[in-house]
């Protein structure tokens, strides 16, 4: 399979060096398209394929065509595109809001396929749920699902507002997490740490419990339970934590993501 990614950014470079780390496939089937003649320099130098600068010097060879690129641009985007689609040619967005109806009217094209990353796809721990149209065949779905799994984890979903839920959680989730840590940080140095001890104090501490979640039948709530003592440290911050409302409060942010999320694909 010939796959173009359109966008020489860090999603299309992840996307390019992950298929390449996998042997899902090989540098003479990878195209990668980019507009800024500076940074298709600096792309060339990689060998992560062969990189272009004009939609008809590679479009036509392409099997799978991968949307890497900044929502605002799409305009723009799909008017230089639309003169060398095949109909026959699958397309993967990773455009946040932007509609597989969309898509498929702007270029005149059946096949697409909508997913949302998120960011630790850039190591191989990615999670991706993705949607597609009915015109795309089980084999290409299979196809495109075998790629995206080469950075992380992948979900189907039936519909594109599941697509919209996942962005709240999954694409946005890594910053929920970002933002507990740092309060969690600052909070270690308060109490006499040193930068560099409050920081692997705290991303072990995160990346043990994460283990430990991934590898046990326990709940959240069971393991909290383990971690807590009757009258101990962990439930009193657990109990200030309820207070607070901070349970509802992380809710209310998820909510909030999948709102703007929404607004975007009205957009």
């Amino acid at each position: 399979m010939n796959v173009l990614i359109i966008g020489g950014g860090n999603m299309g470079t992840t996307y390019a060096r992950s298929f390449l780390r996998s042997h899902v496939t090989d540098k003479e089937n990878m195209m990668i398209l980019e507009k800024s003649p500076e940074k298709a320099i600096q792309l060339s130098s990689q060998d992560i394929g062969t990189v272009f600068g004009a939609a008809e010097e590679c479009l036509s060879k392409a099997d799978l065509i991968i949307l890497a690129v900044k929502p605002q641009d799409t305009i723009k985007l799909f008017k230089d595109l639309k003169p060398h689609v095949d109909p026959q040619q699958v397309f993967l967005s990773i455009m946040a809001g932007v509609k597989m109806e969309t898509i498929a009217q702007s270029l005149g094209v059946h096949k697409v396929i909508r997913a949302m990353p998120n960011l630790p796809a850039q190591i191989g721990m990615g999670m991706t749920a993705f949607t597609s149209s009915d015109e795309v065949t089980r084999i290409e779905l299979v196809t495109v699902q075998n790629l995206l799994n080469t950075t992380g984890k992948t979900i189907y979903v039936e519909s594109e507002e599941d697509i919209d839920a996942a962005t709240a959680i999954s694409g946005s989730g890594p910053a929920y997490v970002f933002y507990f840590m740092r309060s969690m940080i600052e909070s270690a140095k308060e109490m006499g740490f040193s930068e560099s001890q409050a920081e692997l104090l705290v991303s072990q501490t995160f990346r043990g419990a994460v283990e430990l979640h991934n590898k046990s039948n326990f709940s959240c709530d069971e393991w909290i339970q383990k971690v807590s003592s009757k009258g101990g440290t962990t439930e009193a911050a657990i109990k200030k934590f309820n207070t607070e409302t901070v349970h509802q409060n992380i809710k209310d942010g998820a909510k909030a993501a999948l709102n703007r999320a929404i607004e975007l694909g009205k957009s």
